[in-house]
């Protein structure tokens, strides 16, 4: 019977990493169809090119960081256990994943690759395991010092603030040391504006995302037993609460009503084990709305260029999701209780400040010493040709 669970888990925890992996075609689509045509097959590439670096990095230092377990050790005792050790990483490799992809969103169309592809080494190799260590393995006392101090440790049950707000505040970093694309302000206080290049694919994006998003949060039990159809349906309510909002405060925009389940389905990781269903949808309107109000705010009126918006969508979404389990998880508001709004919202406030300085310090060391932008030549051309030297439509086509 134990080796019976044991099989179960791993195959459970196995289609959750599967699930998430696809979500990555969902970052790449979403990127696809909002940037402009000169940038499709740049959005392709780096997804899963990132996605692979990614994968060296946490294998070899990052999951020891966050876990302290490595896989130097003979495949005989990494199979022990039915290899649930293994398959434990792929999950969690997927969500450290998703950190590269995040950010990719925000600094589209200007970004160099290799550059890029260095600083994404060493964001998942060591700054997101620093932090997802403290948050999901008790690393450095953090969280035994906020159950001390507030009567229960900061709680991110599929990681709102681990890995939606970190990524989005690494990607603010990132975007600022960028500046803008060329020609999307101007002087004279001037906004060009950049249409999305292919509403179809960017809604195919955000459908692969939020279907991927019920694998990403309800396999966050890690095993059979913690499964929860809670998780489920709290998904669920915060994903509809989030398109409504959207819809509503975008005045039918279809890029804003594609992102809207994404913003509450962001909000709602962390405390989505402990919400009420209502509250989850409470919680995922408010992210909705959020995001449609501060992505207007920050490309018009303080004109930073977030191609994707993925700081109000991640960065501060994902801050809001964590604060907010804090209030909807609690007793008084229908929740399971277990929580304490000071411990989210210090350890809310803890992983945007480890997100933005690190990611500001990566970003910057890259910047001086090799650049992240391309030059105005290539940036005008495009980054499909000039870094792949392909389009991904071609005008005219060889003959046989």
């Amino acid at each position: 019977m134990e080796d019976l669970k044991t099989g179960n888990d791993v195959l459970f925890i196995l289609l959750g990493a599967i699930m998430v992996l696809a979500m990555h075609a969902g970052f790449a689509f979403l990127e696809l169809g909002t940037v402009r045509k000169k940038n499709q097959v740049n959005a392709l590439v780096k997804i899963l090119v990132d996605f692979a670096v990614s994968t060296i990095a946490y294998f070899f230092i990052g999951y020891a960081i966050a876990y302290g377990v490595n896989f130097f050790s003979g495949a005989d005792e990494l199979v022990k256990m039915n290899g649930y050790e293994l398959v434990k990483f792929f999950f969690l490799l997927t969500f450290a994943a998703a950190i590269p992809a995040i950010i990719s969103g925000g600094i589209a169309e200007r970004s160099r690759f290799n550059p890029q592809l260095a600083a994404t080494f060493l964001l998942v190799g060591f700054l997101y395991p620093f932090f997802e260590g403290i948050a999901w393995n008790h690393r450095f006392g953090i969280q035994q010092w906020l159950n001390a101090s507030f009567g229960a440790e900061f709680h991110d049950f599929a990681g709102s603030v681990v890995v939606h707000a970190f990524g989005g505040w690494i990607a603010l970093a990132a975007v600022l040391l960028l500046g803008a694309r060329r020609g999307r302000y101007g002087k004279d206080g001037r906004i060009s504006a950049h249409p999305p290049s292919s509403i179809p694919f960017l809604a195919l994006g955000a459908w692969i995302l939020t279907v991927g998003w019920f694998g990403f949060n309800v396999m966050s039990a890690q095993t059979i037993n913690n499964i929860s159809g809670l998780v489920a349906v709290n998904s669920l309510m915060a994903m509809v609460g989030g398109t409504l909002a959207a819809l509503w405060m975008g005045k039918n925009d279809p890029g804003f009503v594609h992102n809207g389940p994404l913003a509450g389905l962001v909000a709602v990781c962390a405390g989505s084990d402990l919400m009420h269903p209502i509250g989850a949808l409470f919680v995922g309107g408010a992210a909705g709305a959020l995001f449609v109000w501060m992505f207007t705010l920050t490309q018009n009126r303080w004109k930073i260029d977030d191609v994707l918006g993925v700081w109000p969508l991640h960065g501060l979404c994902g801050a809001w999701g964590g604060i907010a389990a804090g209030i909807f998880g609690l007793k008084a508001f229908g929740g399971m209780g277990g929580v304490s709004f000071m411990s989210q919202l210090l350890g809310t406030a803890l992983g945007v400040a480890i997100a933005f300085a690190g990611g500001y310090a990566v970003y910057a060391i890259i910047k001086k010493f090799v650049g992240i932008r391309l030059d105005p030549e290539e940036e005008f051309n495009g980054a499909d040709l000039s870094i792949h030297k392909i389009t991904a439509t071609p005008e005219r086509e060889s003959g046989w």
